[in-house]
């Protein structure tokens, strides 16, 4: 079991470092590994980043008490969960939930035990999870993508025709200030994200997924004057601070889950910037 803390950044810091410097502070390289958990905490919203991978046993998530102080993990905080791999179950408090590729739990405050198992070796679930702190307990839902809201969006001339599947938001599952979907592109196109946008009342974590093993990504960040990148492979997740634009352009077609955490939960609720304004 990997655990990483990631301090906050400020982005006057940001604009001296160099590549390994902004590796270290916002890359998040590994969260899939054979029965393992891999989980960063972030001092951004205090998310917590998780990637489980049960091949030949149940794995079940800790309280991280020297993170949350918490006898378990979801005391004062709520969880998502988006399956990248094969089927697999989550069993929380004794109740079993499958999910499928591609399907949504979402686990409110106060569940006590969660673990994670696959229904076949041969092609084992991957559970990418987001946590945060919640002040209210909400149900615990399953979505399917039939349940999802579905948003297409972009155009193959822009090279970024894709279509966003909403899970947690203000007007899909409920959560305390969790807001959880993924984007797919469609086959031809790789600008994901595009024009960018900053919302500095909310952080933003991107995982980017169904990526070729030899293909990459580069996902762009820090202010629109002040932009940076950051070379991404598949199954990588990448953190974005509130000032920050979250963007990325791929050499094939990809997916990526996008989770955030803050002051609101409203999908559209951003600062969009002035293109003419990149640097």
């Amino acid at each position: 079991m990997t655990k990483i803390l990631r301090y906050s950044s400020h982005p006057e810091d940001v604009r001296r470092f160099n590549t390994d410097e902004l590796r270290e502070r916002f890359l998040i390289p590994s969260l899939m590994k054979e029965d393992e958990i891999q989980m960063t905490y972030t001092l951004h919203d205090r998310m917590m980043v998780l990637g489980v991978k049960p091949v030949t046993k149940s794995l079940e998530v800790p309280s991280y008490e020297e993170y949350t102080k918490a006898s378990y993990l979801l005391e004062r905080r709520e969880m998502g969960i988006i399956n990248v791999g094969g089927s697999g179950t989550v069993v929380v408090d004794g109740i079993s939930y499958q999910l499928g590729n591609k399907e949504c739990l979402y686990i409110g405050k106060g569940a006590k035990s969660i673990s994670f198992s696959s229904s076949s070796k041969s092609s084992p679930a991957e559970f990418y999870i987001n946590s945060c702190p919640a002040h209210q307990s909400y149900p615990i839902v399953k979505a399917t993508l039939e349940n999802a809201n579905k948003v297409e969006l972009g155009s193959i001339a822009n090279s970024n025709e894709r279509v966003i599947y909403q899970y947690i938001h203000e007007d899909g599952i409920k959560s305390c200030q969790l807001v959880m979907g993924f984007t797919e592109l469609k086959t031809g196109n790789v600008w994901n994200t595009f024009p960018p946008h900053t919302h500095i009342r909310r952080m933003e974590v991107y995982f980017y997924f169904d990526l070729a093993q030899d293909q990459m990504i580069l996902h762009l960040m820090g202010e629109p004057n002040e932009t940076r990148h950051i070379v991404m492979r598949n199954q990588q997740a990448v953190i974005s601070p509130e000032w920050s634009i979250h963007s990325g352009a791929g050499t094939s077609s990809y997916s990526f889950i996008w989770s955030m955490a803050g002051e609101n939960q409203a999908f559209t609720d951003m600062d969009a910037a002035d293109m003419q304004s990149f640097k």
